[in-house]
């Protein structure tokens, strides 16, 4: 296994005792169950309600899809291995370099989807006379295509610095892989690595919190200015709404960061990882679900029929 061209690696995966594990694999097993069937159920009912094809809601179709994806990349992995020693977890390198792309690409579209989805706010409350004529169909594709084509070649050059390098490790020191896993499997100069993961992590963070943060500014003060409490009210519900989605994606994500420098925490950094692909995947379909008048009433009459 110390050869450089063996082309398996040991992945650490879910460090849990052998008595937890049939408790984590069930718990994870129903997570994982409620986030397909909640993003997935979500997405079916958007696309065959005709009166729930509006943009806000055709837009957040990009949310669920990404997240029952981000799910998919880490939770069945996890399952897959929790009954196993971690002498025997191995994942082969190809495998590794797709999870770690797929993880990245999940993270990064979570952020440029709300960022079209504030965009889309914006222009409902503080434009609504040209919101019809400027939210066609065809603006919603370029918008959802723009999202994830930004986040797939933000990635691509991500994982592709750390694929160049020579590996002289092999074994994966986090639940599943991701670009620093990778990375950290060479023993040659990743300066250019830690200086494009600086500056793709400020420029996507940044411009997703400047963004949606300057939107709200711009949509409060149309709110405070108007008179019709009303209007006020439901541009306030949807706005709380999507500004929740935001706060429990972004707070999941900065914690990974802030942990990442502190080594003595990395048992903690390695748990708030698997939370970033866990917590907002099922929490973003509630707290939506929950808001369309629909959801609601299908939920309604499904608990009264039992």
């Amino acid at each position: 296994m110390n050869n450089v061209s063996v082309d398996l690696l040991l992945l650490e995966g879910l460090k849990v005792s052998p008595a937890s594990s049939v408790p984590a694999f069930v718990l994870l097993l129903l997570i994982y169950v409620f986030i397909m069937v909640s993003n997935v159920g979500l997405v079916l009912l958007i696309s065959t309600e005709r009166s729930l094809h509006q943009p806000m809601y055709l837009l957040f179709c990009n949310m669920s899809i990404n997240d029952a994806f981000g799910a998919t990349v880490v939770i069945p992995r996890l399952l897959s291995d929790v009954f196993l020693p971690g002498s025997d977890r191995y994942i082969s390198y190809v495998d590794c370099v797709v999870q770690a792309f797929c993880a990245h690409l999940h993270a990064s579209t979570s952020h440029t989807v709300l960022m079209i989805m504030a965009f889309d706010r914006y222009m409902a409350i503080c434009d609504p006379l040209r919101y019809a004529a400027i939210m066609t169909n065809k603006m919603l594709v370029n918008l959802s295509v723009s999202a994830w084509t930004v986040a797939l070649l933000l990635v691509a050059v991500l994982v592709g610095l750390s694929v160049r390098l020579s590996r002289c490790r092999w074994i994966i020191f986090n639940p599943f892989c991701d670009n620093a896993s990778l990375f950290k499997l060479s023993c040659e100069s990743v300066l250019v690595n830690n200086i494009y993961g600086l500056g793709y992590t400020v420029v996507l963070l940044g411009s997703s919190l400047g963004s949606v943060t300057l939107t709200y500014l711009r949509i409060a003060m149309v709110c405070l200015s108007s008179r019709n409490k009303v209007l006020n009210g439901r541009a306030l519900q949807t706005c709380a709404t999507h500004l929740a989605v935001y706060i429990i994606m972004f707070v999941s994500g900065a914690v990974i960061i802030v942990l990442h420098r502190f080594p003595d925490l990395s048992d903690h950094r390695k748990l708030a990882s698997i939370m970033l692909h866990v917590v907002p995947p099922a929490m973003n379909a509630v707290i939506y679900g929950l808001q369309i008048k629909t959801v609601r009433e299908k939920i309604s009459i499904l608990f009264s029929r039992k």
